[in-house]
């Protein structure tokens, strides 16, 4: 097909094409643009995919627009199936208002109805349905002080992030795709809808959801709005700790963790992780080593599966190298002791984001330990894992492995087949099931206490008559 035919509904239309003739081909031109119906996005390059949408969501937007109303899936959940993925959940926008929305199901929640959102309860799942707004003047670089309804979907789109957020689907009508997203997708980019500047500035989270999308998709980020990105960046500062926490976590545990650069590059490292941006600039200068720290923990990452936990003690386990340095005679760097210094840090950089303390225990302890040595016989095994503990010993093996991979092949082999066979010791012991702690000990103290006709009574003994 010749046609490169954007959108864009009965009562919001707008037609791109390459040029006149080309609309003229497929019969466009002349109707009255008020009368076309939605038309799907035709590249040259490639289909867009076929988008199926679940059966709740289909009986949702019929009640809707059965009722005299607009209704279309929107945002991320097309995004996800015009690449082929299955959305993890879905998101209706109308032209209904609140109110109009609830009369027409029996199970409603009111979760921000002030912003125009109720969520409708089908099947135990729960579907958000927002009404087309405008957003107000924002007031804290996150949030709109007042929205206002409209009934004009563009007018709904244009206030969204991304080109590639910003479609909307229904069965009747079609795809609508005012800002072209689905060619962003095509030419893998991530783009802001209109003006970057006015998009971070209205909400400074959306630079951190920039480069997690570009993360977990693998896309560039637009040249104007990187650029945009670099010079809002400290907007950051206003954002709470827990959505810092969200979004950082997204791109660590991506497909590309180590887009982390591209965050460094823009200054958001600067404001978030301060402490990273210090690890770039910190050169190794040594024979196991050919990155510096921040690109040694940027490997990493990409060299350990995507595990919230695993992923976050690469990201935190040389940190504190650039507190550790030392250089010697022969001029070559070492860092004596960064294992606990890193561990301090990553306690104290999770405690800043509010991690729970379960993930803090259990990514510190990895920190911690992630350098130790230990002699390659059953003995000296069975007292690491007394001392480690038998929750985190077993993840080391990984992190060591990462580790690594991400440095320099001086001594790989060796590494290699030393971690080889401490994890054939382990597994071994484990089979074998050695005690290595008093916790696994079959029998307790409690145990003796009885057996020796002793009553243990709140902590103290007595013989029992």
């Amino acid at each position: 097909m010749k046609a490169v035919v954007t959108v864009i509904g009965k009562d919001m239309v707008g037609i791109l094409a390459k040029d006149a003739g080309t609309c003229k081909e497929n019969g466009i031109l002349g109707k009255s643009l008020l009368t076309l119906p939605f038309i799907i996005q035709v590249k040259r390059m490639s289909p867009i995919r076929q988008i199926e949408l679940p059966e709740d969501v289909k009986q949702i937007i019929k009640t809707i627009t059965e009722a005299g109303y607009e209704a279309y899936a929107v945002g991320g959940c097309i995004r996800d199936s015009v690449l082929g993925r299955i959305p993890e959940d879905y998101d209706i926008t109308t032209s209904a208002k609140p109110l109009q929305i609830k009369e027409l199901f029996s199970h409603t929640i009111d979760t921000g109805i002030k912003h125009g959102t109720v969520t409708i309860m089908l099947h135990g799942i729960g579907y958000e349905v927002t009404t087309y707004r405008i957003d107000g003047e924002y007031e804290d670089c996150r949030h709109p002080r007042e929205v206002i309804f409209t009934s004009n979907l563009i007018e709904d789109l244009k206030r969204r992030d991304f080109t590639i957020n910003a479609m909307a689907y229904n069965d009747e009508q079609g795809l609508g795709d005012p800002f072209d997203g689905t060619g962003d997708l095509q030419k893998r980019v991530i783009r802001c809808v209109g003006n970057p500047i006015e998009r971070f500035t209205e909400d400074a989270l959306r630079m951190m959801r920039a480069v997690r999308f570009s993360a977990q998709l693998g896309y560039e980020i637009e040249a104007e709005t990187a650029d945009a990105i670099r010079v809002l960046a400290p907007n950051l500062k206003n954002i709470s700790a827990e959505r810092i926490q969200t979004e950082l976590v997204k791109l660590v545990t991506s497909p590309h963790p180590d887009d982390l650069r591209i965050a460094y590059e823009t200054g958001i490292t600067k404001v978030i992780l301060p402490e990273f941006d210090v690890c770039m600039t910190t050169n190794q200068n040594h024979p196991h080593h050919c990155y510096t720290v921040g690109e040694h923990i940027l490997h990493s990452m990409c060299e350990i599966r995507p595990d919230k936990v695993l992923r976050l003690a690469m990201l935190f386990h040389d940190i504190g190298k650039p507190d550790a340095i030392t250089t010697d005679e022969h001029g070559i760097n070492h860092f004596h002791g960064h294992p606990e210094i890193s561990a301090a840090y990553a306690q104290k950089i999770m405690r800043r984001l509010k991690f729970d303390n379960k993930s803090i225990y259990y990514v510190t302890n990895l920190v911690r330990y992630h350098d130790v040595r230990m002699e390659l016989s059953r003995k000296s095994v069975r007292r690491a894992i007394n001392k480690i503990g038998d929750d985190i010993f077993p993840l080391l093996f990984e992190v060591r492995e990462a580790d690594t991979l991400a440095q320099s092949m001086y001594k790989r082999k060796e590494k290699e087949q030393d971690l080889a066979k401490l994890k054939e010791i382990y597994e071994d012991i484990v089979a074998s099931r050695e005690c290595v702690s008093l916790k696994q000990l079959a029998v307790t103290g409690s145990d003796l206490i009885r057996d020796a006709g002793w009553c243990e009574i709140k902590g103290a003994s007595f013989t029992c008559d």
